[in-house]
């Protein structure tokens, strides 16, 4: 994750131009092909809802808030080729019946608690 000049996260993966696939988090081999030829390149800002849950008990060692949303967003755009990439992570939203399967998704930031920061999805406010 990094933070772009105009303050809004972009996810970072890896792009073999060996398989044509994305992937992420970015490695140094194609997880597809294991072809070293991997590019860094910033992720689609938006997506689609595929699939989510609500995490209702806290994981060990976590100490943000409960309940949380985990889901998995699919990715595609010309950052990517035009492929599809399905990424699993944190929702902003914890109510499993406020989301719906293609509903518009975007990556923002977080704030934990002790201020650990990281990125997750939100309901979008653009369609993606």
């Amino acid at each position: 994750m990094r933070t772009d000049d105009d303050g809004r996260v972009v996810l970072v993966g890896g792009w073999s131009p060996t398989s044509g696939q994305a992937h992420f988090p970015p490695g140094p081999l194609c997880p597809y092909s294991g072809a070293d030829d991997v590019e860094a390149r910033d992720l689609p800002r938006t997506g689609t809802l595929f699939a989510w849950t609500a995490v209702t008990a806290a994981p060990p060692g976590y100490d943000g808030p409960v309940p949380y949303g985990f889901g998995i967003v699919a990715l595609a755009g010309p950052e990517i080729d035009g492929t599809e990439l399905r990424v699993i992570g944190r929702l902003t939203e914890a109510d499993p019946a406020a989301l719906s399967f293609g509903q518009a998704m975007e990556v923002v930031a977080e704030e934990l608690p002790g201020g650990r920061r990281l990125w997750a999805f939100a309901p979008a406010t653009t369609s993606p």
